[in-house]
C-alpha cells in the first residue's frame, strides 16, 4: 500500500497551474457510502477568509455535484502522466451509468472520511465552505460567457477549506 505524509500547504512545491490546467485532476466525494470521481481542470489554490483553500466549479449535469453538494467534504487527486488514459477515462464516463472507479482500476482510501486515491502522487483534502452558481449577469467579460456556456449550464463554484495536503513518499 502506498504511504503519504501530510505536509502543510505552504510546502506544496508542485505548480497549481501545471497541476491542474495541465495535468488534471479528479474531484472526488461521496455520498450514502457511494464513491464517485470526475477529471477536472479548472480551479485553483490560495487564501480566502484567512484559511487556505481551494475552488472547484462543476457543471449541473456532472453526476459527481450531486456527491459534493451532499457531502461536506471531498478530495483533489493528482496522478502522474501514466493516468492521462484513466483521467480521460473518468473525465467521459458518467457514474450514472456504470461503476467507473471499478472499471478504471483505482484504489479508493479515506483520510478523515475524505475518500482520495491510492495511486495519486498529491492528494488534497478539503472541507467545504462556500457554493455559488455562476449566473449570465455576472460576467464582466461577456466573451467568456458567450465561449463557454452557449447553453446556460453554469458552473456552481465551491470554495473549501484545505484541511490536508497529502504527499506520497
Amino acid at each position: 500500500m502506498s504511504k503519504f505524509n501530510e505536509i502543510v500547504p505552504e510546502l506544496l512545491e508542485q505548480s497549481p497551474f501545471k497541476l491542474i490546467g495541465k495535468d488534471w485532476m479528479l474531484i472526488t466525494a461521496e455520498k450514502d457510502g457511494k464513491v464517485n470521481t470526475m477529471t477536472a481542470s479548472w480551479g485553483g489554490v490560495g487564501v480566502m477568509w484567512a484559511k487556505n483553500v481551494a475552488y472547484i466549479v462543476i457543471r449541473p449535469q456532472r453526476y459527481t455535484k450531486e456527491f459534493v453538494d451532499n457531502s461536506e467534504t471531498f478530495s483533489l487527486s493528482f496522478l502522474d502522466n501514466s493516468f492521462r488514459t484513466t483521467l480521460s477515462y473518468l473525465g467521459t464516463k458518467s457514474g450514472r451509468d456504470e461503476d467507473k472507479i471499478k472499471n478504471s482500476l483505482l484504489t479508493v482510501l479515506h483520510t478523515d472520511d475524505i475518500p482520495y486515491f491510492e495511486e495519486a502522487n498529491i492528494a488534497i483534502l478539503c472541507k467545504k465552505l462556500y457554493a455559488q452558481e455562476f449566473k449570465s449577469e455576472y460576467f464582466i467579460a461577456q466573451e467568456l460567457n458567450e465561449k463557454w456556456y452557449p447553453d446556460s449550464d453554469y458552473h456552481t463554484l465551491y470554495i473549501a477549506e484545505i484541511t490536508k495536503i497529502l504527499v506520497k513518499e
